[in-house]
């Protein structure tokens, strides 16, 4: 199911047929660096990061990550999937969460902006989510320009995971008219 689109990009629901492109972005380096290992080492893992993550939130709360698919302009090429971009509620944290990943090649070309500020407006105007938080690894320079150019501001350092490392979180409110 189709999300949102924007002028050179599509946001939709992942599906099981998604699953090899979930290994492929899983265990690229940056996302190894910055995210850490899922433990998805082959197809059968990705399917199941697939049905445990995104697809249960999905049904659970309206939201989750979603596939960011490049539209194509010919018609003998298929859209590709580049990344992934979406909302999460953690158990730890109090508000939903903002998140966005692509693969190495595709980083800095403005895709991520692009999709994530009409990610965080959907949030704010169509799911009407009153406040969205992101969490990002102090040493990732371009996730954390990447929040801040979509308009949230650094709040705190925060302990997470299951190692207690530092992240930064940054946060924005739905205006009130």
């Amino acid at each position: 199911m189709q999300i949102l689109e924007t002028e050179r990009l599509i946001l939709r629901e992942f599906t099981l047929e998604d699953a090899a492109f979930i290994l492929e972005l899983l265990n690229t380096p940056t996302w190894l660096q910055f995210i850490g290992d899922r433990n998805v080492h082959s197809v059968e893992d990705a399917e199941n990061y697939l049905l445990n993550g995104s697809m249960k939130s999905y049904a659970e709360n309206r939201f989750g990550f979603y596939a960011v698919v490049e539209k194509t302009e010919t018609s003998n090429s298929t859209n590709q999937t580049i990344g992934m971009c979406g909302l999460i509620k953690r158990d730890t944290l109090p508000d939903i969460d903002i998140g966005f990943a692509f693969l190495p090649n595709l980083i800095s070309k403005g895709f991520g902006y692009e999709i994530a500020s009409a990610t965080l407006d959907y949030a704010l105007n169509i799911l009407k989510i009153n406040r969205i938080i992101a969490i990002v690894n102090p040493e990732n320079e371009k996730s954390i320009r990447l929040i801040k150019k979509i308009g949230m501001q650094f709040e705190e350092m925060i302990k997470f995971g299951d190692d207690d490392k530092e992240l930064m979180l940054f946060g924005i409110k739905q205006k009130v008219d």
